[in-house]
Order: structure tokens, then sequence, then C-alpha cells
């Protein structure tokens, strides 16, 4: 038979049937865009309020660093997705190269922290919809962005792709237009709602100057402030940008792909982050901004939109969509991950026709409307007490990609790499050299991380808002080793 003849393999797409297994079939642009909407959220929109009034014009530097971190964390877990390429990162590559123990506990705080996460997107999607429709019941728009988003990802991973891609765009125009509106009030010396010109002087002119509350100090009610103190609030901004390494087993060209997005997180974080929140301070006085609106809606408002906080609206709603979208796509991955590896029922390890683990999307959809359920029914305890452990589930998160990019290194010198990797055959040294995309210093570079997360972790102690959530994460790892050796037992 001629190979003209052969019978040709059908395409990965989500449309051919094909036996069984993950599609490869995420693009660079939805990469690029997924990475990127990863780091742009609610928490820059709003949150951003917090850490400016801590730290004021030196939030830039809060940023600077804490980007820096985030990037180093992220070229660690890419480091061994280009090499070896799964879905379901993190938990994998703990099991694999470190322990099963390490992929349980690795796996099940990922999930849980991202379902504790799309709990609290969920339960305030309705604020959102209530600004246009104030007659519809919070829970009802909840219920039904849960259900639109959950068919989504049920539809194949380049559905779930496209969604994520013009989910990002939006975000991204917004923060452009509010960039090229500010730098338009400087350069043409435009009036503000402040009656302060607005310029770049204005981060060491006003309140103080560029260091307004010092490295840290005690405000008069003995809260403390500064810049090391706006780092707590500076990283937890950052969450989601990781998702990086949980599409690599879904991706075209992971070789490309992933390197080229990993490189590009240090940019957007300089343009999105530092470049927005610069020139928001520059237009608008940094001791008038209060909490009370966005920091967007008022330099809006400055060059005269007054439709800004509509518009804003819009955006925050589109971004709380995105974050559910990102979430119930991990989710469904991890746990078919922690299936594979025996770490969870066997179940939510079986793929459709379109290699979509419905059983892993479902089950993460229903826990997450239970917890929903609690947000409404229990807010102050949902809110004070499940979001300080999945405040503390993101340091554990990055601590753990760390350490196992160390144990990834190790094993490929013992000449423990991937069958399927370019560097099997190899060890020692020359394995080590042959890694693809390496993470830059290798030997000192996650150490100087993790020193930095456990910084982070010593400042947590000093605010109240968020020392509950470093003793709710020594509770959480208990439980979680707890029930790695009750499952153990078990078997």
């Amino acid at each position: 038979m001629s190979t003209a003849d052969a019978p040709k393999k059908p395409r990965e797409t989500d449309d051919v049937p094909v036996p069984a297994t993950l599609r490869k079939s995420l693009k660079n642009r939805h990469i690029q865009l997924i990475a990127l909407g990863g780091a742009i959220g609610t928490g820059l929109f709003y949150g951003s309020s917090e850490s400016i009034a801590l730290a004021g014009p030196s939030i830039l530097l809060a940023y600077l660093v804490g980007g820096f971190a985030i990037f180093m964390i992220v070229r660690a877990l890419s480091e061994m997705s280009v090499e070896d390429p799964k879905a379901g990162a993190f938990s994998y590559y703990a099991t694999r190269y470190w322990s099963k123990r390490a992929g349980f506990i690795s796996g099940w705080n990922y999930w849980f922290n991202y379902i504790l996460v799309s709990m609290v997107e969920l339960s305030v999607v309705g604020k959102f919809v209530n600004y246009w429709f104030p007659a519809i019941p919070t829970w009802v728009s909840a219920a039904v962005f849960l259900v639109i988003i959950c068919a989504a990802n049920l539809l194949g991973v380049s559905k779930f792709g496209e969604f994520e891609f013009w989910f990002a765009i939006i975000k991204i125009v917004a923060v452009i237009a509010m960039i090229i509106g500010g730098l338009a009030v400087i350069i043409f010396v435009l009036p503000t709602a402040s009656g302060v010109r607005a310029s770049f002087a204005n981060w060491f002119t006003v309140g103080n100057g560029f260091f307004p509350n010092g490295l840290m100090g005690q405000n008069s009610d003995s809260s403390w402030t500064g810049l090391l103190m706006a780092l707590v609030v500076v990283m937890f901004s950052f969450g989601g940008t990781e998702l990086i390494g949980i599409t690599a087993g879904e991706t075209e060209d992971p070789k490309t792909t992933i390197p080229r997005a990993t490189n590009d997180i240090i940019w957007r974080i300089l343009v999105f982050y530092i470049g927005a929140l610069g020139v928001i301070m520059a237009v608008v006085p940094w001791n008038t901004i209060d909490g009370k609106s966005s920091p967007f809606v008022q330099i809006f408002d400055s060059v005269g939109i007054h439709a800004a906080a509509g518009i804003l609206n819009f955006v925050c709603l589109t971004a709380v969509m995105s974050v559910y979208n990102s979430g119930l796509y991990a989710n469904s991955r991890m746990l078919y991950s922690l299936a594979k590896q025996g770490n969870a029922p066997a179940y939510l390890g079986k793929l459709n026709s379109r290699g979509v683990p419905v059983a892993g999307v479902l089950t993460s959809a229903a826990i997450t409307a239970i917890a929903v359920v609690v947000v409404f029914v229990w807010p102050e305890f949902a809110f004070n007490y499940l979001m300080s452990i999945a405040t503390i589930a993101g340091i554990i998160n990055w601590t753990m990609i760390m350490l196992t990019e160390m144990k990834f290194r190790k094993v490929v010198a013992a000449g423990g790499a991937p069958e399927d990797s370019e560097l099997a055959g190899l060890s020692g040294q020359e394995a080590l050299d042959a890694i693809h995309f390496k993470l830059p210093f290798a030997k000192v570079t996650p150490w100087v991380v993790l020193a930095f997360l456990a910084l982070v972790v010593v400042l947590m102690c000093f605010s109240t808002s968020y020392r509950i959530a470093v003793i709710a994460g020594v509770i959480w790892l208990a439980i979680l080793f707890a029930a790695y050796q009750l499952t153990q037992a078990k078997k």
C-alpha cells in the first residue's frame, strides 16, 4: 500500500473524534493571552488601592520586586513544563520528581485554592450584574455564570482558550486605554478633578514623597504600613500567573510557546502594573486614593469620561468570568492528574471523545456551587476563614514549585529524565546543560525565592487581616498530611 493510500491520522481538534486523550489544541495566541490574563484581574482594578495606601509611590518598587519573584517561580515551572509537558503540572512534577506525598499535597492544595478563589469570584458576580439590573438576585447571576463557564469548558480545550483569549483582550484594552488617557492628561497638561497638575513629579512631591511610610512602620491605630507590608498585597495580586504550567500538556508546541509566554511576563508586569499605577499616581494624587472607588475610575473621571464606573464594571465582570473560567480549567486538569497518580478517585481520570475530563469539570463545578451557597448563607465565616486558607495556599503552591524544580534537576542529573525528552540517556552536568529552557542561576535562584516567600509569610504575621492566614496555613498543611496518610492506610 502506498503512502498516499495509507489511512490518515485525524487532526487533534475538539471536533474530530479521536481516542480519548488530552488534545494539544491551545495555540500560541491562547497561551500568550492566558498568561497575560492571569496577571490582570480585580486585584489590579480595585486591590491596587490598598497597596498604594500602604506604600504610596514606592509601591512601584514592591511590584518590581514581587514581579521578579513571580517571574522566577514561573521560570522554574516552565523549565519542567518544556521538558515534560503534562496536565496538572504542579502535582505531576511533585509526584514524578519528589514523592507521591508531595504530589498529593501539591495537587489538592492547588485544587482547593482555586475552588475558594472561584467561590469568591462567583459570589461577587451578582454585584456587577446588579449595577445594571438591580432586581436580579445575586444567587441567580452566580448560577447562570457557573453554568455558562462550565458549558464552555465541556466543549473542549480550544473553546476554553478562545473564551480566555477574549476575556484577556477586554482587560488589556481597558488598561491600555487608561494608560493612554493618563499620558494625554500629563503631556497636554489637561486640568484634573483634584486640581493638582498631572506630572510624574507628583511621585516625589505629594504626601511626603516617594517613601511616605518608609520601609515599615506603625500608624496611630497600631497597624503596620510601609513598602514591606505592601509586598503582601502585591504578591497575591500575581496569583494565577502560574497557569502557564497547567496548559503545557495541551499546547501545540510547548518548546516554543511556553518559553515565549514565560519570558513575556516581565514586560507585562512593567506595563500593566508598574506602568498603569505609575500613570495613575502621576494624574491622581496618591493620598486621595482611598479605596472608595477604583483608581481606574478616578483617572477616567480626570480624563472627563464620567461613564468610567460603568465601563470598569463591565471590565470587572469579564475579569471575574475569566478567573472562574481559568479556575475550572485548572481544577479539572488537576483532578485528572491526581487520578492518574492514584491520589484521587479513578473516575476523575476519564476523558470524553473531545479530550475533556468531564468528571473533573463537573465535580469542581459542583463543589464550587456548594461553596458559593456557604458564602451567601455565612458570608463572614466564608471570607474570614476560607479565604485565609486560599491566601496561604498560594504561598504553599509557589514554595512547592521551587522545591520541585530542585528535585527535578537532581533526577535529571542522575539520568532519570523523561523517556520522550531530548535529555533521555544523558546524566550529570551534560544533562543539566541540555535543558531546553533553564531557570537562570538555578543553584541559587530557588533559595533566594524561598527566602523571599518566607519573608512574605513573616510580614503577614504583622497584619491583622493576614495573620489568620498563617495560622490557617499550618492547620491546612496538617490536614493534607493527615488526609494522605489516611488514604494510604486504606489502600
